[in-house]
């Protein structure tokens, strides 16, 4: 069993190193392929080789101990996630940047209601499923709403020098909007699983989890900790990422997921130079494990339940997807007294959805709150307007050397 899981975990990798060169081949963030592909590999071999072949690579024994390990790549490279949300609390204090946060997260939660209402009164009754309305209607607002840190961070790094001031602007307000999603993800978990009460919950789990995070956010910041973890980063990244997937069982086992755990330890860890080196770690062995989630993933939803493609919710999606962020944004950064240019830049740039998005609508998936139908129509909304991301900002600029500049 142990060659077995090497031999699966290698095929995985080497699915992902392939995805991010496609994509990179089209001109597209390299995250776009690797999620895409891992989320086929499993049905493609379902496809090609047969359910027996495909039981016998992957018995059901085997896969539990994949799902686990995905979910643990998840947990760790979230941590790393979380731990830059803060840029600092003079940027993010900026009334521009809260006005662009408004804009970015109002517009989309709107355009979320809007697909719900179409989920719950006009679509299939197939594709809405039996999750709670409540739960279900701010789970597809929240999912209209996330703006993907890494992959904007990854846009911004390669464009700097051509986006000004609107790549500063859209890293801030999409942290400040990722934070608040996942409040909102957290909520709309505690209605489905215990309605008011299950809310309530929620935020005495809330409470307490930022509690003792506050509290050994400030153990870790005393000088000892601070030179503890410069003297033995790779030691205390080990450690670190054990009381993480222990956070991210915990949170589970709580009735929230374990996306929950892992914002918690992130939150926890001072951003001090030796503790982000040490984040560093325990997120780059996380990247390296989130194939194996996306894979899992994919298996899950594509070789069980999905019975045809639900074109219509795809196009709403998307349509929807792209107002939302698009205009939003815009809206914005013009309300935040940026030209016309700046501010049609923050609006391509906080439509990047990519990992986050795809990691919100799996949580939600597996609450229930999504049919494999929706999961599917949200994925396509996640992979489209991220991929959109390069090309528009290409155009934007084509655009703005036509005309002098956009005013």
């Amino acid at each position: 069993m142990v060659l077995q899981l090497l031999a699966l975990l290698a095929v995985f990798w080497a699915a992902a190193a392939a995805g991010r060169v496609l994509a990179r081949l089209a001109r597209l963030p390299s995250v776009i392929g690797e999620i895409t592909v891992s989320l086929l590999l499993g049905p493609a071999v379902l496809a090609l080789a047969g359910p027996a072949m495909f039981a016998a690579a992957l018995p059901p024994d085997l896969f539990a101990v994949l799902k686990q390990i995905g979910e643990a790549g998840l947990v760790l490279f979230l941590v790393g996630v979380v731990h830059r949300l803060d840029h600092g609390p003079a940027g993010l204090r900026g009334g521009g940047v809260r006005r662009i946060t408004a804009g970015s997260l109002g517009i989309p939660l709107l355009t979320g209601l809007a697909f719900a209402a179409w989920v719950l009164w006009l679509a299939p009754p197939q594709l809405r499923g039996h999750a709670d309305g409540p739960a279900l209607v701010l789970m597809l607002a929240v999912a209209m709403s996330v703006t993907a840190v890494p992959v904007l961070a990854r846009i911004i790094e390669e464009r700097r020098a051509d986006l000004g001031r609107s790549g500063e602007l859209s890293m801030m307000a999409s942290m400040l909007i990722d934070s608040l999603s996942w409040v909102l993800l957290a909520i709309a978990l505690g209605l489905q699983t215990g309605g008011p009460m299950g809310v309530v919950v929620t935020f005495v789990v809330i409470a307490v989890g930022g509690a003792i995070a506050f509290a050994a956010n400030k153990g870790l910041s005393t000088p000892w900790a601070i030179r503890l973890s410069a003297g033995n980063p790779r030691l205390i990244a080990v450690a670190l990422g054990v009381i993480a997937v222990a956070a991210g069982a915990g949170a589970r086992t709580a009735g929230m997921t374990a996306v929950f755990g892992a914002f918690l330890v992130g939150v926890m860890v001072p951003r001090t130079e030796s503790w982000s080196t040490v984040v560093g770690l325990i997120g780059r062995v996380g990247r390296a494990l989130v194939p194996v989630y996306f894979v899992v993933a994919g298996t899950t939803v594509f070789t069980g339940g999905l019975t045809a493609l639900p074109w219509l919710g795809v196009v709403l999606a998307v349509g929807l997807g792209f107002t939302g962020k698009v205009v939003g944004g815009y809206l914005g950064a013009r309300w935040a007294s940026e030209d016309r240019l700046t501010s049609t830049r923050v609006g391509v740039l906080v439509n990047t959805r990519g990992l986050t998005e795809i990691v919100v609508l799996q949580v939600g998936y597996a609450a229930g709150l999504l049919t494999p139908g929706l999961l599917v129509a949200l994925l396509a909304m996640a992979l489209v307007t991220t991929a959109s991301t390069g090309p528009l900002l290409d155009l934007v600029d084509r655009v703005a050397a036509r005309k002098g500049v956009l005013r």
